[in-house]
């Protein structure tokens, strides 16, 4: 098997302050969270920027920069950003990200994205939120879609292909497979593919055995296995259990306070890298080595931190 990659995702957009306390908010936070996973195992970071002041998520660029420049200082990990950015952002502030910074990776959602935040909404319904926007953000989801057209797709890959940022091909469900295989078929999308399946949210595929492998069965079809890497994130309390079949599946892995808090049942992480290193520990015991962040330059051949722009 090839070494596993870990994927460190230390926000997301739609983790809030009244979920946990442990959440990195401010550039010096992220950062230091992030060299930390890095340390504990993680080979690539994917970066949401949140503002300083209350940890609302944004798309400034200087904050971007900020967390991307303190992080490149003082750790050699492959730095992503997202093109998802969050709830109401536009596509043109989603993007703006790769033609600044010249990120190597950046995600790509490869179709429309219809999500909810319900369960957790519910969940925190006789909670007393930490700040105002956290609340309205979450119920924005209820009633959009973040609309990504083929022409969008378009757009999102040629804007990362002029700027040598691999894109990170996101697949909420099986129809978005079928999109990266016609992008593939017009030589738009370039071997070596990187896949993330994104399971386990409301709205996107669930994270079951059998849609798993439906979802890597269907990209072995259209992509052919030898022209692409898949990790796999699972959403919520089935996080590591999801994680874990992946593991031994021979995939990749992502983890992070952007997709779940908890170390264990009830137990808030402390950071990003306590959830890394249990997903170091778990691929010990199941014989993977891990990835380091020049392995993955080698396997998906990035253009190397030399040539980003912050």
């Amino acid at each position: 098997m090839e070494k596993l990659i870990i994927t460190c995702a230390p926000t997301g957009s739609l983790t809030i302050p009244t979920q946990t306390p442990y959440l990195p908010i401010t550039p010096e936070q992220i950062a230091d969270d992030a060299i930390e996973s890095a340390k504990a195992g993680a080979s690539i970071i994917h970066i949401h920027a949140r503002d300083a002041k209350d940890g609302k998520p944004t798309s400034d660029l200087e904050t971007f920069r900020s967390i991307l420049s303190k992080i490149k200082a003082r750790s050699n990990v492959v730095i992503g950003t997202t093109t998802g950015g969050g709830p109401g952002m536009t596509p043109e502030e989603r993007l703006k990200v790769v033609p600044a910074l010249k990120p190597e990776l950046a995600s790509f959602n490869m179709g429309p994205i219809c999500m909810s935040a319900r369960p957790l909404l519910e969940k925190l319904k006789d909670e007393k939120y930490i700040h105002s926007w956290e609340k309205p953000n979450l119920e924005l989801l209820e009633g959009s879609v973040q609309v990504n057209t083929f022409t969008g797709l378009d757009i999102f890959l040629r804007t990362m292909d002029e700027n040598c940022t691999k894109s990170e091909c996101e697949c909420y469900d099986i129809s978005h497979i079928y999109n990266a295989g016609y992008l593939f078929r017009r030589g738009q999308l370039k071997p070596p593919i990187w896949m993330q399946f994104v399971t386990g949210g409301l709205g996107s595929i669930s994270s079951t055995p059998e849609d798993i492998v439906y979802m890597r069965s269907t990209a072995d079809r259209l992509l052919g296995a030898e022209n692409y890497h898949w990790s796999l994130i699972g959403v919520g309390a089935s996080q590591y259990r999801t994680v874990t079949m992946a593991i031994i599946m021979g995939g990749h892995v992502r983890v992070g306070f952007e997709d779940n808090v908890y170390l264990e049942r009830g137990i808030l992480a402390k950071s990003n890298a306590e959830i890394v290193a249990k997903i170091v520990r778990i691929a010990g015991e199941l014989g993977r080595e891990i990835a380091t962040p020049e392995d993955v330059r080698r396997l998906l051949k990035l253009k190397g931190r030399d040539k980003v722009n912050y």
